[in-house]
């Protein structure tokens, strides 16, 4: 079920509703059911792999409590992770390793290796997997819920989380449904608790929620859906356009896939809100970061840590010299960018992330042997938010086109100028409306990054003042959010 959509709006009425008339344990249930029926209007089937996964996570953290032997305990782990990331590894990188492989084995002169689907799964079961192209179909927010299934079963075994014995409630943790598609990816350490706590109706809490869950709303369909068709129009083919409109696309590209994404969240962690729940946050304004390090900080929080906690730091952080921590950084952007995509195109982006990484760490260590810092005042800070702006903008390319196009807009760039006239589907009048949404987007973020709602009055002016904005200003399309494909 997309958030964007008159179907949600009453969903989510209709659930809220329902849940502050029950009792805790009414609401455990309705809140499971709920979130089974927003995930099973996308493609029903797709809800036995989520309980699949369920099943063998919640027996395994159970089991791995309970066993005392070490290795066991680890062997009980390993099987729980694997599940996960083989589920996960065949719908959505079969394809990509099948044409990858294959295709590297036939320029040496071997024959292929990986068989075609048909030949290992039986036609009964295929029809359901896979789209009319062929391809094997991405179960939607299946790379968000096993992170989070992954890093129950990982806290259990550090012994940080005590095993959940209630079924359900673990059933909930994986599949609460403001966060089930797209994130935050939850810790059990914070959810597994709220979900054996009885929340009392709270008006703040209520107004808090809405009013975050209203600006997500107008981030994704005012601002997000709006920059998309500037975006859209100059990369679907980005050959005939000049240098000018190339620009414009890129820098809107940036914030499209902000508002899309970070709209999401507010929505997600608002909705939780109103009934009590608290969700991390997952981005703390991003683009006023002055190094790409600082970005990581405050760009999709949520994986940022998750990275840290169950792959960098495992793999030894910075505790084994220099070199390991250079290049344990740099296995984590690639991981990152294969996280996002099956494609090289996203490898490519993560490699350019570590990178930025890892050159900005050295330079930073040039510059202390050589006694030299930046300034401490506002022309440097800007110009670090602008340098930082620039290569995330960049990398973005990446993340955004397949690899011919992308070479393509990267050629494009050197023949800037602004004698030329931008390539678009809008008038000037609304090119500048753009340009001033995403200004009040800054200021906003900026100076309110929570804003606050105590005055009752004043919420009820604001809540129906975006409400009205993004109904009247609103980009009527039926554009999923960016990060239901991942």
């Amino acid at each position: 079920m997309l958030f964007n959509s008159i179907q949600f709006l009453i969903f989510f009425v209709v659930v809220t509703l329902a849940y502050f008339s029950l009792s805790w344990r009414g609401r455990w249930i309705l809140l499971l059911a709920a979130s089974c029926y927003f995930y099973m209007v996308f493609k029903p089937v797709f809800i036995l792999i989520l309980f699949g996964t369920i099943v063998i996570d919640y027996y395994a953290g159970i089991w791995i409590a309970k066993t005392k032997d070490q290795k066991q305990k680890k062997l009980l782990l390993i099987i729980s992770l694997i599940s996960n990331i083989g589920i996960l590894c065949f719908f959505k990188y079969y394809d990509f390793l099948e044409n990858s492989v294959n295709h590297a084995l036939q320029v040496i002169g071997f024959r292929p290796v990986i068989p075609h689907l048909e030949r290992v799964i039986p036609e009964v079961i295929l029809t359901w997997m896979v789209n009319n192209a062929g391809h094997v179909l991405l179960p939607i927010g299946l790379s968000f819920h096993t992170f989070q299934a992954m890093s129950y079963t990982i806290e259990v075994y550090r012994g940080n989380q005590e095993p959940e014995k209630h079924f359900g409630i673990y059933a909930l943790y994986v599949m609460f449904y403001p966060q089930l598609v797209a994130g935050p990816i939850e810790r059990p350490q914070n959810m597994l608790y709220q979900f054996h706590s009885y929340f009392k109706y709270d008006f703040e809490q209520v107004k808090s929620g809405l009013v975050q869950m209203a600006f997500g709303f107008f981030k994704k369909i005012v601002i997000a859906d709006r920059l998309s068709q500037v975006v859209d129009f100059a990369y679907i083919n980005p050959a005939e356009q000049n240098g000018l409109t190339i620009v414009t696309a890129m820098v809107f590209y940036s914030f499209q896939i902000y508002c899309d994404f970070s709209g999401y969240s507010d929505i997600a962690i608002g909705a939780a809100r109103v009934m009590g729940f608290t969700l991390m946050d997952n981005f703390r304004s991003p683009y006023e970061a002055r190094s790409v390090a600082e970005f990581w900080g405050r760009w999709h929080i949520s994986l940022s840590t998750w990275f840290r906690d169950y792959l960098y730091i495992p793999l030894g952080g910075n505790r084994k010299g220099e070199f390991n921590k250079y290049r344990n950084q740099f296995i984590v952007f690639l991981v990152s960018g294969l996280w996002h995509g099956a494609s090289w195109q996203f490898v490519i982006w993560g490699g350019l992330h570590g990178t930025y990484q890892v050159t900005a760490a050295l330079r930073d260590k040039w510059m202390k042997k050589a006694g030299i810092s930046f300034p401490d005042n506002w022309v440097f800070r800007m110009l670090g938010v602008l340098v930082t702006f620039i290569l995330v903008t960049l990398a973005w390319i990446f993340f955004r086109n397949d690899l011919r196009n992308s070479i393509i807009i990267l050629k494009k760039i050197p023949t800037l100028s602004f004698a030329d006239k931008i390539q678009t589907p809008f008038n000037q009048v609304e090119m500048w409306f753009c340009v001033f949404l995403i200004l009040f987007l800054l200021i906003k973020e900026h100076y309110y990054q929570n804003i606050p709602t105590k005055n009752t009055a004043g919420f009820f002016v604001l809540f129906i003042t975006l409400s009205f904005l993004t109904y009247f200003l609103g980009v009527v399309t039926t554009n999923q959010f960016i990060y239901f494909q991942f």
